[in-house]
């Protein structure tokens, strides 16, 4: 006890340090800068506008499913797939994987090998070094530079996605035109 005492006393004790300069900043090297941007940007990447909440589920590399998969919320798929699939949200196809299947989603980011046909609701993003062989459609598309995609593309709105097919008849427009310039010339004649 008596030496708890005497560190007590020791420390009511001690003078009172003087408040020193602050010291000079520390300014980190290059290389921190560049490795802080590298994070920032990875951060970027994995937390999307277009997923909410993070991922619900994740199919890793090295996994094989053959069938129908259906999925509620964000999903990740790394592994090979072959049938359908079914995405109530956002789909991620990630670098790693091989996709042969039917795909639709709300919407889809593309980073890996899809053989199928692509239906997404609202936005199709295939990024590099993504490979795409089928038909897609949605109503908006982006491609980033270094993707592939050889098949039809069909963007339509609401319509589209409704399933109705009526295409606008431009017919009566191009009818209109074509009479309009036989008109002038015949009234210029005439007079």
């Amino acid at each position: 006890m008596a030496l708890f005492g005497k560190d007590r006393e020791r420390e009511v004790a001690a003078p009172v340090a003087a408040p020193q300069p602050a010291a000079a900043p520390v300014v980190p090297p290059p290389d921190a800068a560049r490795e802080v941007e590298m994070f920032e940007r990875e951060r970027d990447t994995k937390a999307r506008p277009d997923e909410p909440g993070g991922t619900t589920a994740f199919l890793g590399k090295g996994t094989r499913m053959t069938g129908k998969l259906t999925f509620e919320g964000t999903v990740r798929i790394e592994g090979e797939v072959d049938g359908e699939i079914a995405a109530q949200d956002t789909l991620i196809i990630g670098e790693g994987a091989a996709v042969k299947a039917k795909v639709t989603g709300t919407a889809i980011v593309v980073h890996g090998q899809v053989t199928g046909d692509i239906i997404a609701g609202t936005r199709l993003e295939l990024r590099a070094p993504s490979r795409v062989v089928g038909n897609i459609r949605t109503p908006n598309l982006v491609i980033h530079e270094g993707a592939s995609f050889e098949g039809q593309c069909a963007m339509g709105g609401a319509e589209g996605r409704r399933g109705k097919k009526e295409k606008p008849d431009f017919s009566a427009l191009l009818r209109s035109g074509e009479g309009a310039e036989e008109d002038e010339p015949q009234h210029e004649a005439t007079k």
